[in-house]
């Protein structure tokens, strides 16, 4: 079942936790309560393709995908 919680402490970004129609939890901070709105949708509208690929390949992509940025953006340090 879907369900949802965002929440803020003081000083701190939103916590925002989401549950798709699979029972798969996500977890995620932003700036703004819509960054969270607008994610919450995004995983919602995309739960059928997240379910169908191996979370592992998944976030292999995304590794790959902060070791182009930091590249891109001349940092000093590299993700290994």
């Amino acid at each position: 079942m879907r369900d949802y919680s965002i929440t803020k402490k003081s000083g701190q970004l939103h916590n925002c936790k989401v549950i798709d129609s699979y029972g798969n939890k996500y977890q995620n901070y932003f700036d703004t309560e819509q960054e969270c709105i607008n994610w919450i949708y995004y995983i919602w509208e995309n739960e059928k393709k997240f379910n169908n690929q191996n979370s592992q390949e998944l976030l292999g992509r995304a590794i790959l995908n902060c070791k182009e940025l930091d590249k891109k953006n001349n940092n000093l340090r590299d993700i290994l």
